[in-house]
C-alpha cells in the first residue's frame, strides 16, 4: 500500500485551529430515569477545521506565504477528488510517540500496531510515517523489524513472552475531507483564502 498524499504545511494558515474527538453513544432511556448506554466506537474520529488567512496564487510574489501555496491546497483537494480519496495530516501538536509501549511478546506474534497514549487514553495512530527506535525487553534493536503500512512494527523473530515492545516514532492522522467542494475566496490580487477547511480521520485498519 503506497503512502497517501499528505496535506500541505503552510504559512498562511491562521487561527484558529478546531480538533474535535467524536465518539458515537447509543443511549436508551427509561422512564424510571436510567439508561443503558452502548459504545459504537472503541476510539474516537477526530474531526478538524483549519483556516487559511493567506494564499498565494503566483510563483512567490507574496513570498511570506510561500509560492502557490494556493495551488498547493487546491490541488490536493482536486487529487482527493474531495472527500473520496484520503491524505495524511501531520497535527502539529500531535505526532510523535516517544518510547511508547505497543505491546507484549507471546513467543508467537510478529506484527504489533503502533499506538499512542494521550493523557491516559491509548489508540492505534492512523499512519506511521517513521520509526526512531525499537526495543524487546529493554534491548535496544536497530535490525530484524520493519513498518507493515499503515500502522503495524514486523519483526522478523517474534519477540519472547513478556517482553515489553517499545517504540519511539512519527505519525500521522489518515483524512479526508468532510465534502465534495471546497470555497476559496480572492480578495486581493493574487491572494487567497480558505475560510474554512474541513476533514476527519479515518480507520487506518
Amino acid at each position: 500500500m503506497s503512502a497517501p498524499p499528505s496535506f500541505p504545511t503552510l504559512a498562511g494558515q491562521g487561527w484558529s485551529v478546531h480538533k474535535k474527538p467524536t465518539f458515537s453513544t447509543i443511549v436508551a432511556s427509561h422512564v424510571s430515569g436510567r439508561e443503558v448506554r452502548d459504545a459504537l466506537y472503541l476510539n474516537p474520529i477526530w474531526n478538524f477545521e483549519l483556516t487559511f488567512d493567506g494564499l498565494d496564487g503566483t510563483g512567490g510574489a507574496n513570498g511570506a506565504l510561500g509560492p502557490q501555496s494556493l495551488q498547493a491546497l487546491m490541488g490536493l483537494f482536486l487529487q482527493t477528488q474531495g472527500q473520496f480519496g484520503t491524505f495524511l495530516f501531520v497535527d502539529p501538536t500531535d505526532n510523535f510517540a516517544l518510547n511508547q509501549t505497543v505491546g507484549t511478546g507471546d513467543g508467537a506474534t510478529t506484527a504489533f500496531t503502533l499506538t499512542r497514549t494521550l493523557g491516559g487514553f491509548t489508540e492505534p495512530v492512523g499512519w506511521a510515517t517513521s520509526v526512531l527506535a525499537v526495543s524487546v525487553g529493554g534491548a535496544a534493536l536497530t535490525t530484524g523489524w520493519s513498518i507493515a503500512t499503515p500502522n503495524s512494527l514486523t519483526f522478523a523473530t517474534a519477540p519472547a513472552a513478556g517482553a515489553a515492545v517499545v517504540a519511539s516514532f512519527a505519525y500521522a492522522f489518515l483524512c479526508r475531507f468532510d465534502g465534495d467542494d471546497l470555497d476559496f475566496e480572492q480578495f486581493m490580487s493574487n491572494l487567497w483564502r480558505a475560510e474554512s477547511v474541513k476533514f476527519r480521520s479515518l480507520r487506518a485498519q
